[in-house]
């Protein structure tokens, strides 16, 4: 690998989006910022994936139900790096509760992790490219559910479209500083919370999404690095759809879900992204 010119700070690395962002960044030679909040192990295990290849990186515990606790791993990590060039917000949590039943000590602590967290974080990482000058790139991971809402997730559907709509207000705050901010919308992933982390997608069939499978993580982490990239130079305030076509059909409003028909079936878990 040849030497690191940038470096990124990945939450939600350990596995899942996350660990599929963090290895596709390295392999665009940034050294990684990997954040793991229930397993050490893991966590040491991506970076070490990444040593391995000569890259770059150093591991940190983050725990996003802290907002401003979080915000201090980044100083942290900004401090060993000595800059920050990308900041990935992956790490999210799901809790399947509706309206009526929902208390309001999970609805806070879902909307800490899933928007105040990253506006925290984007808010340090922004700070710090103005800063050091040239500007930086944000990449918020939202959900389809950003765009469309699902029944009995109030809680995940708010925060994301919250996170979407932090999006949007941040590209045009910070476009003068050079400093682009995107989101991408994950669909039907094969990841912790959909307790489907590691699966053989191809194997698992779909029917409701049009392409008639799950997306594997690295399908996602790969335009999070393309959107972290030059490549992506003037794209800006956008949301991306990783979805399989599922934004086009909306699967759960045609009566029985989008799991209805799945092969081997799955049920989502109270996990990460």
């Amino acid at each position: 690998m040849a030497s690191i010119l940038r470096t990124a700070i990945v939450t939600g690395s350990e596995s899942g989006i996350g660990r599929a962002a963090a290895l596709a960044l390295a392999a665009k030679k940034y050294a990684i910022g990997v954040c793991w909040n229930r397993d050490n192990a893991a966590g040491e295990a991506v970076a070490e994936e990444i040593r391995s290849k000569g890259g770059k990186a150093e591991v940190r515990h983050l725990d996003l139900s802290d907002p401003l606790g979080a915000g201090k791993v980044a100083d942290a990590f900004i401090g060993s790096f000595g800059r920050l060039d990308a900041l990935c917000n992956v790490a999210g949590m799901f809790t399947a509760a509706n309206t009526l039943d929902i208390t309001f000590d999970d609805y806070r602590k879902v909307m800490a992790v899933n928007t105040d967290g990253p506006f925290v974080l984007a808010q340090r990482a922004a700070r710090q490219f103005v800063k050091q000058g040239g500007g930086g790139v944000i990449v918020n991971v939202t959900s389809v559910h950003e765009h469309t809402p699902n029944p009995g997730q109030a809680a995940y559907v708010a925060s994301k479209h919250a996170l979407g709509g932090l999006t949007k207000a941040m590209a045009l705050d910070l476009a003068q500083y050079g400093t682009r901010v995107c989101a991408v919308a994950p669909g039907f992933i094969a990841s912790p919370m959909t307790m489907s982390d590691g699966a053989d997608v191809h194997s698992i069939k779909v029917p409701r999404v049009p392409m008639g499978r799950m997306g594997d993580p690295m399908e996602v982490g790969k335009v999070i690095a393309f959107l972290c990239s030059d490549d992506a130079s003037y794209v800006t305030g956008q949301s991306w759809a990783v979805d399989g076509g599922f934004l086009l059909v909306n699967p759960h409003w045609g009566g029985g879900g989008l799991t209805e028909g799945m092969d081997p079936p799955l049920q989502f878990g109270t996990n990460s992204e």
